[in-house]
């Protein structure tokens, strides 16, 4: 049998690397610091496979793009940062509304506004989740290594094929360019998930048929099928409308879609939770201090453990809740004001103490700032 490829790889070049293997065949974008490296390994690979790469002249017209080529029956991706992800907020959510399947990567940076480029942050985690208007479900997950960077870019992908909506992958700049050697798996060693297609005759579609597991089956333009796309809150025919019997079936269906299917969508990285009274929880590349900062602890006879979000959106309340149930203290560790703790705090019982490692100046959060806390609530 032959050795599987090996290759030393940035972040941003194995979530290139991922979206390919996923079947990603379009991408749109503008080149953002810290995220450039997405859209030039898409612009370099791409074309040798038949794939289409398109520079765009901003955000907004790139997320419009990656909508297009969805609809038209293409896996399509698109990457950016701070300043590009907020631009982009208008389009996300009339993909939500239209049901589009697309990938968006966020390699978050300092902000607000142009903030710090080339310094890392995770302060758009709520923007991931509240970014657009109006009611709907998100789906987001979160690397914490170069290899899950290119495994949860083809997550992402499957996510978003299979619940017709777009995914965030909320990368951050230390994974974006940290450099590891990774595992490409072969062709075939993940399951791709492709969209339902339409199977009926082109006079008997109904675009946003409410289907038992609430996914219309989808065609794509050029393929024969007629039908109507529009942000407007529409009727199952996919024609705008203002009656109160079509409209909250429509936003029901963005919900429970997702919501009655979380026990596909989340995914949660446990270590040391055994006996564990203490737990340190956090996602991207905080996970990493995290894990040593749990693992140091442990050598020194304190029982604490790690839980690592891959998929922070949607939450995973009662999984969480389940997998602290045996913690007295839980320690949050983020690299912006203080977002996942609300949610955190939300969900335990009054008598677990939640305390925050918090840091927003542009650097790491390292193992040892988590022991200093450690020691300080213990």
């Amino acid at each position: 049998m032959a050795e599987k490829q090996k290759r030393l790889l940035q972040g941003n070049g194995a979530c290139v690397q991922g979206a390919l293997y996923a079947g990603m065949r379009f991408f749109a974008g503008y080149p953002i610091t810290p995220s450039t490296e997405v859209a030039e390994g898409s612009a370099r690979e791409l074309p040798r496979i038949g794939g289409r790469f398109i520079q765009m002249e901003d955000e907004l017209a790139s997320m419009a793009a990656v909508i297009g080529a969805s609809v038209a029956g293409m896996k399509s991706m698109t990457a950016t940062s701070g300043p590009g992800y907020s631009l982009m907020q208008e389009n996300i959510g009339y993909a939500y509304i239209t049901e589009t399947p697309c990938v968006v990567v966020n390699v978050q940076r300092g902000g607000p506004s142009t903030g710090l480029p080339t310094k890392v942050s995770q302060s758009d985690t709520m923007q991931a989740r509240y970014g657009p208007h109006g009611d709907y479900t998100a789906i987001a997950v979160a690397p914490s290594t170069v290899a899950d960077t290119f495994s949860e870019t083809v997550r992402a992908f499957n996510l978003s094929e299979r619940f017709r909506t777009p995914v965030t992958v909320l990368l951050d700049e230390v994974i974006a360019h940290s450099r590891e050697i990774i595992t490409i798996p072969e062709k075939g060693e993940i399951e791709l998930i492709e969209r339902v297609k339409a199977t009926v005759p082109p006079e008997k579609f109904v675009p946003f048929e409410m289907t038992p597991n609430k996914v219309s089956p989808m065609a794509a333009y050029g393929e024969g099928y007629r039908f109507h796309v529009t942000g407007l809150t529409h009727d199952p025919m996919g024609f705008s409308t203002n009656e109160a019997k079509e409209i909250g079936p429509k936003l029901n269906k963005l919900r429970d879609k997702i919501m009655n299917y979380t026990a596909e969508i989340e995914k949660l990285r446990i270590e040391m939770m055994d006996e564990a009274e203490i737990a340190f929880v956090s996602y991207g590349s905080v996970s990493r201090a995290s894990l040593q900062a749990a693992s140091l602890a442990r050598s020194a006879g304190i029982k604490v453990g790690c839980v690592q979000f891959c998929t922070v959106w949607p939450f995973p309340d009662d999984t969480l809740k389940e997998v602290l149930s045996g913690c007295r203290k839980v320690i949050v560790g983020e690299l912006n004001m203080g977002q996942i703790v609300h949610e955190i705090r939300r969900i335990l019982p009054d008598d677990v103490e939640v305390h925050s490692v918090l840091r927003y100046d542009g650097e790491i959060i390292t193992p040892m700032q988590l022991l200093e806390k450690l020691e300080e609530v213990l």
